[in-house]
């Protein structure tokens, strides 16, 4: 018996499945530190949830319980379908049935971590990388030590939700953000823009299992959802506009141990989980590291022809640059079999003040994009190139210069998304609060749900990080209300902009125009209700499902041209299955 048992919980229902890789990697800590452990996964409970809820808390009385929060939402603008009330409900329902606290967490979490411990009634939260953090919090617990000594811990109290001040910080994005009278001013109290290094176990090898009782199962993940995460490295360094992961992972790339990371690949694979995707931020903005590690892959694969890193299909995000040929054959070497790319754009004018580094400079141009594409291809790897219409400038004839370019590139699949999702400490986010100021609505700011128009508050007019958060997530009432934003710029009628909740229709059916008939195949694009069957939203997408149902395993992107004979497989099948019944 170890110290006390920890429950971890996976409460995300979405299909299809994506395996709760942050709940091993603090499995992995917790048993380091000898606590029993337990993984209570919801994902292939979504019917009978309660039930298994209160069959296991029933026969246990943990010492803790932590929360994984993936997704806020969809984060998908013309979707905007919010998780948050069925992971409140499913924690409601913890709360009935055991006494132990309750600790929340997770990517999507650290992205309003204050107002998600407040809505969710919980007493801890952990913004950013866990694994140091929630041990730290169980010892407190096992041993009657105030968890006000738990550094960056969240903690709901009787004077609302504050957190402890971690034991050292990088200052300098916080006082970028701070107006020149208070650049002497202490660290935010929302934790905003930290250096968060020293959260994560950047040596120690994540334990992936499958087929263990109340452990993560990653080969039935794989089995259901086709792929296995894997994190190289955690935090960013840049500072893209729309991006929440410098604030919620950290300012800094914590890197982690390059044989650690390659034992946890290669006892994936030796379980049969042979497609394996990168979960950094992007893989290759710390390219020193990334060669690294695809070299030690490749030495593993040459050593010993029995390795099942031999069989390894690894797909990876990447940013246009860095990526030369060096690095293109090395991925290829790694068994690489796909690159997904996140150009966003074409026009510098646009990529400047959007996609930059922590200095606001841009580090691409559309010259780059061309060529990671084409040393892809002559690798031997597919490419998935995007782009995000809809930032501020955008106009139709920005997004018509876009869409030619891109698809003049021939990428294996481009996929097309417009707006938005805005959260709280995303630099696109702050200055529309900024702009706001309390008072008045920006343009192009557009809710589903919106009665009236949207009037964000900066952090400084708020009574704390709480309400501050809660905006972008709630209208004053309580009700849902994900603020999203689409360029006031682009092809709408003056009404649509006007509306709070106007649907950018006519850009939709522009993107549609834009796009040959004869390359529809080859596309991801934007839908509105009753256009077509196929986008690119993940959530319980019935292309995604299929490709799950009918066993094919990689990117989902990899079989996109295909979709047509996938969904009349699966409905083959489908029928076939109801005929026996």
């Amino acid at each position: 018996m170890g110290r006390g048992l920890v429950s971890l919980v996976n409460p995300n229902k979405v299909h299809p499945p994506i395996a709760p890789y942050a709940l091993d990697v603090l499995t992995t800590s917790l048993e380091a530190a000898d606590f029993d452990v337990e993984v209570v996964d919801l994902t292939f409970h979504r019917e009978d949830w309660k039930s298994y809820l209160c069959e296991y808390f029933g026969a246990r009385s943990p010492l803790l319980v932590g929360v994984t929060i993936r997704n806020t939402d969809t984060v998908y603008a013309f979707e905007q379908r919010p998780f948050i009330g069925e992971h409140k409900e499913i924690i409601t329902e913890i709360r009935r049935l055991t006494d132990a606290p309750i600790v929340g967490g997770g990517i999507g979490f650290s992205s309003m971590p204050f107002a998600l411990v407040d809505y969710f009634g919980i007493d801890f939260g952990v913004k950013g990388p866990g694994e140091q953090i929630i041990c730290d919090l169980a010892d407190a617990l096992v041993t009657g030590r105030d968890t006000g000594t738990v550094s960056g811990l969240l903690r709901n109290t009787g004077e609302g939700v504050t957190r402890v001040p971690p034991p050292a910080l990088t200052p300098a994005l916080t006082q970028a953000l701070t107006p020149a009278p208070r650049r002497t001013a202490p660290p935010l109290p929302g934790g905003q823009f930290e250096d968060r290094v020293w959260q994560v176990d950047r040596a120690g090898t994540y334990r992936r299992r499958s087929g263990t009782p109340h452990k993560v199962d990653n080969l039935l993940y794989y089995q259901r959802g086709g792929l296995a995460g894997i994190l190289t490295k955690n935090g960013c360094t840049y500072r893209c506009s729309h991006c929440v992961e410098p604030d919620a992972k950290g300012t800094r790339f914590g890197r982690r141990d390059i044989a650690a990371v390659v034992d946890e690949m290669q006892s994936l694979a030796a379980q049969g989980i042979l497609d394996q995707h990168t979960t950094d931020s992007e893989f290759n903005l710390s390219i020193h590291h990334a060669k690294n590690l695809l070299r030690e892959i490749v030495r593993r694969k040459h050593a010993d022809p029995g390795n099942p890193l031999n069989e390894l299909r690894l797909w990876v995000y990447c940013q246009p640059s860095p990526f030369d040929e060096e690095f293109a054959e090395l991925l290829a070497a790694a068994g690489c079999r796909g690159v997904n790319v996140g150009s966003d754009h074409v026009r510098q004018d646009m990529l400047r003040g959007w996609k930059v580094t922590e200095k606001g400079t841009t580090y691409y141009s559309f010259a780059d994009t061309e060529n990671l594409v084409r040393l892809c291809h002559a690798n031997g790897m597919m490419t998935m190139v995007e782009a995000l219409f809809g930032m501020p400038g955008e106009t139709a004839q920005t997004m018509r210069e876009c869409v030619e370019a891109f698809m003049a590139l021939d990428a294996t699949v481009t996929g097309f998304s417009l707006g938005l999702r805005l959260f709280p400490y995303t630099p696109l986010g702050i200055a529309i609060a900024e702009e706001c100021d309390g008072v008045r609505t920006v343009p192009g700011l557009q809710s589903n749900t919106a009665t009236e128009p949207i009037v964000l508050k900066p952090l400084a007019r708020c009574s704390g990080p709480v309400e501050y958060e809660r905006q972008f997530m709630f209208d004053a009432s309580g009700n849902f209300r994900l603020v999203c934003y689409f360029s006031p710029d682009l092809l709408e009628d003056a009404e649509t902009v006007d509306d709070p909740s106007g649907l950018r229709r006519r850009s939709v059916e522009l993107l549609w125009e834009l796009v040959d008939r004869s390359d529809h195949h080859r596309v991801m694009l934007p839908t509105l209700a009753g256009m077509s069957e196929h986008d690119n939203n993940y959530a319980d997408n019935p292309f995604l499902t299929s490709l799950s149902g009918l066993g094919y395993t990689g990117a989902f992107w990899a079989h996109w041209r295909d979709r047509e004979e996938i969904l009349r497989q699966a409905q083959e099948v489908e029928m076939a299955e109801s005929a026996e019944k």
